[in-house]
C-alpha cells in the first residue's frame, strides 16, 4: 500500500511540472511579437507568389518560344521563297530591278559588264547563281544535233559577253546550249583605249569598239585546264593530267568543252593587232598558236576574221589569205591531243554582204575543211539617223556617231536575209570541188588519194587548149586541188553548220532564223538589256510558237 502511494504521489510531482511547461509555452506564443507572426505569413504567401510567378514565367518563356519558332520558321520560309526566287531565271527581277539598276550605278557600259560578270562569278561558287529550273529542256521539243552533238536547245550566247572564259558555266545555267568565250588572242592585249562600249537605250542597241582585249592564250588555257581537272576530280577521277586526258577523251560521257549533256563550248580566237595583216603566215600562225593551246578544252574553235575594231583583220576574209588560214587552223585542231577533234568554224562580217565577197568566203570554208560559218558579227553601218519607232535622244545622236560595231535588235532583217544567201551558197558545194570530179573521171587525171598531203596538178585536155572565149581562157588553165585528207571530203563533211548571230531579240526570231538554215541562233546585246532570263524567255517563246504552229 505505500509502495503504491509512492507511485502516485510521484506522477502527482510529475504533474504540476508538465503544467509549468504548457504554461510557460503557452507564455513564450504570447510573448511573441505580432511582427513575428505576420512575417512568417507573409512568408507563406511570398512562397506561393513565387511559385506563381514562376508558373507565369514558364508560361510566357514557352509562348516566346513559340514565337521565336514561328517567327524563325516564317524567316526560313521567306528567305527560302526568295532565294528560289530570286536564282530563277524565270523572275522579273532580272530584267526589271537588277538591269537597271546595274545601268543607274555603273553609268559606264563596261564598267557594268565587268561588274556583272563578277557578280555571276560570286553568286556562282556560292551556289546563289541565276538558272534554268525543271528542266525546261527535258521534253525535247528544241533538241537539234549540231557536229554530232544532241543539243538540248538551238539557242546560243555569242563571244564578248566573257572574252577570258571566267564565267562559262554560270552562263550554261541560264539556259543556253551553246556557250561562245573569247575573243582570245596568242599574246595578252589591252585592246583599244576607254572609253569603248556606248550605250542606245532607246534601241536596246551597243556600239562597241574593244579591239578584242584578251589576257592572252596561255592564261585562259590555263583556267580552262583548272576547270577540266576540278571536274574530273568530281567525278572521282582524281587530280593530274591523267584524270584530264580521262575527261577530255569522253570517259566523263559529256562533251569535253562543255563538261555538260546537251551543251558545247565554243572557244574563239583572233590575231595579235601588232601582227602585219600583210604577213599571211605570220597571221596564220597567230590563230594556229591558239588552237594548239586552246583546242583541246574547246568542242568547237571559231575563227574570228571579222571584228570591225581589229585594222586590217577584215581584209583576210578574201579567198587566198583566208583559205591558208583556214587550213592551218584545221590542220592543227586535227592535231588536238584527245579522241574527238573539235570542230571549226569561221566568223564573218555581215558588211561582207557582195555575191562576190560571200562566194569567195564559201569557197575558202570549202576549200580549207572547215564545219561552218557564224553570221555575223557587229556592223560598221549604222542605222537610219532617226530609225521608224525610236525617238533618239540627242545624246544617243552622238553615240551613233561613235566609231566601233553596231549591234542591237535593228541587225536582225539583215542576219537572215544573209542566213538565207550562205544556206544556198552552201548548199550548192564547192565549185573546185565540182570541177575536179568532173575531170577524175578521166583516167589520166586520177590521182592517188592515199596521199593525204598531196597536191595535185591537173591539166587540162588537147581540145581545150585553143580557148574560144575569156572565158574558156581561164578554165583551161591547170587547175590546183590541194587534197586536205579524205575525210575532209567525206559525205559527213558535205553539210556545213550556219549559226546566226545579230538583233535576236525573241523566240519568233529564232524560229525565222533556224527556218532560214540556220542550226543555231546566238545573242548578246538583248542579254545586256533583258538580263540572265532572256534565254529561258526566248526558248518559252518558241515552244508557244510551236504549238500554234
Amino acid at each position: 500500500m505505500s509502495g503504491r502511494l509512492t507511485v502516485l504521489s510521484r506522477h502527482s510531482l510529475l504533474r504540476p511540472a508538465l503544467r509549468v511547461g504548457n504554461a510557460r509555452s503557452l507564455g513564450r506564443q504570447c510573448l511573441t511579437p505580432p511582427s513575428l507572426r505576420v512575417s512568417g505569413q507573409r512568408l507563406a504567401s511570398t512562397i506561393a507568389a513565387d511559385t506563381a510567378a514562376t508558373a507565369g514565367r514558364e508560361t510566357l518563356s514557352g509562348a516566346r518560344r513559340l514565337k521565336n519558332i514561328f517567327l524563325g520558321t516564317s524567316l526560313a520560309f521567306v528567305l527560302g521563297c526568295g532565294y528560289l526566287y530570286a536564282t530563277d531565271t524565270r523572275a522579273s527581277i532580272h530584267q526589271y530591278i537588277i538591269v537597271p539598276a546595274i545601268r543607274a550605278i555603273y553609268p559606264d557600259a563596261e564598267e557594268a559588264h565587268h561588274v556583272g560578270t563578277k557578280a555571276l562569278q560570286t553568286l556562282y561558287s556560292l551556289g546563289l547563281h541565276p538558272r534554268e529550273r525543271a528542266d525546261p529542256d527535258g521534253s525535247g521539243e528544241l533538241r537539234v544535233t549540231v557536229f554530232g552533238h544532241t543539243l538540248d536547245n538551238p539557242i546560243g550566247i555569242s563571244a564578248g559577253l566573257d572574252k577570258n572564259a571566267e564565267i562559262p558555266d554560270p552562263l550554261m545555267a541560264l539556259g543556253p546550249a551553246v556557250v561562245e568565250v573569247g575573243g582570245i588572242t596568242p599574246l595578252p592585249q589591252d585592246g583599244n583605249a576607254k572609253p569603248r562600249v556606248f550605250r542606245i537605250p532607246s534601241q536596246e542597241a551597243l556600239i562597241n569598239r574593244y579591239g578584242l582585249n584578251s589576257e592572252g592564250a596561255d592564261n585562259v588555257a590555263a583556267r580552262l585546264r583548272q576547270r577540266v581537272r576540278e571536274f574530273a576530280y568530281q567525278m572521282g577521277f582524281g587530280l593530274g593530267p591523267d584524270a584530264e586526258k580521262r575527261v577530255l577523251d569522253g570517259e566523263a560521257g559529256v562533251a569535253p568543252g562543255s563538261l555538260r549533256p546537251g551543251k558545247i563550248l565554243a572557244v574563239q580566237i583572233a590575231k595579235n593587232k601588232i601582227t602585219p595583216d600583210g604577213d599571211i603566215e605570220a597571221v596564220k600562225n597567230d590563230y594556229v598558236y591558239c588552237v594548239d593551246r586552246l583546242a583541246k578544252y574547246a568542242d568547237v574553235i571559231v575563227v574570228n576574221v571579222s571584228s570591225p575594231n581589229t585594222p586590217g583583220l577584215r581584209t583576210l576574209q578574201r579567198v587566198e589569205p583566208l583559205t591558208r588560214i583556214l587550213t592551218g587552223v584545221v590542220d592543227a585542231a586535227q592535231a588536238a591531243d584527245r579522241k574527238t577533234k573539235p570542230a571549226v568554224m569561221v566568223k564573218v562580217s555581215p558588211d561582207e554582204d557582195s555575191d562576190e565577197q560571200m562566194s569567195g568566203i564559201c569557197e575558202a570554208i570549202w576549200e580549207s575543211g572547215v564545219d561552218g560559218v557564224i553570221v555575223g558579227n557587229t556592223t560598221k553601218k549604222r542605222p537610219a539617223p532617226i530609225p521608224q519607232g525610236y525617238p533618239l535622244t540627242m545624246e544617243e545622236r552622238d553615240v551613233l556617231l561613235e566609231q566601233g560595231g553596231y549591234s542591237g535588235p535593228q541587225m536582225f532583217e539583215r542576219t537572215l536575209g544573209l542566213v538565207k544567201r550562205y544556206r544556198k551558197m552552201l548548199d550548192q558545194g564547192p565549185t573546185l570541188r565540182a570541177l575536179e570530179a568532173e575531170r577524175a573521171a578521166s583516167d589520166e587525171a586520177k590521182a592517188d588519194v592515199s596521199d593525204d598531203s598531196a597536191t595535185e596538178v591537173k591539166m587540162p585536155d588537147a581540145s581545150d587548149l585553143l580557148p574560144s572565149s575569156p572565158d574558156d581562157l581561164a578554165e583551161a588553165a591547170p587547175t590546183i586541188v590541194a587534197r586536205r585528207g579524205p575525210a575532209r571530203a567525206s559525205p559527213a563533211n558535205m553539210h556545213k553548220e550556219i549559226w546566226a548571230t545579230g538583233g535576236v531579240t525573241n523566240g519568233q526570231q529564232a524560229l525565222e532564223l533556224l527556218n532560214g538554215g540556220a542550226s543555231v541562233a546566238m545573242i548578246y546585246t538583248s542579254m545586256v538589256y533583258n538580263g540572265s532570263g532572256t534565254v529561258t524567255k526566248i526558248k518559252n517563246q518558241m515552244r508557244e510558237q510551236i504549238k500554234k504552229s
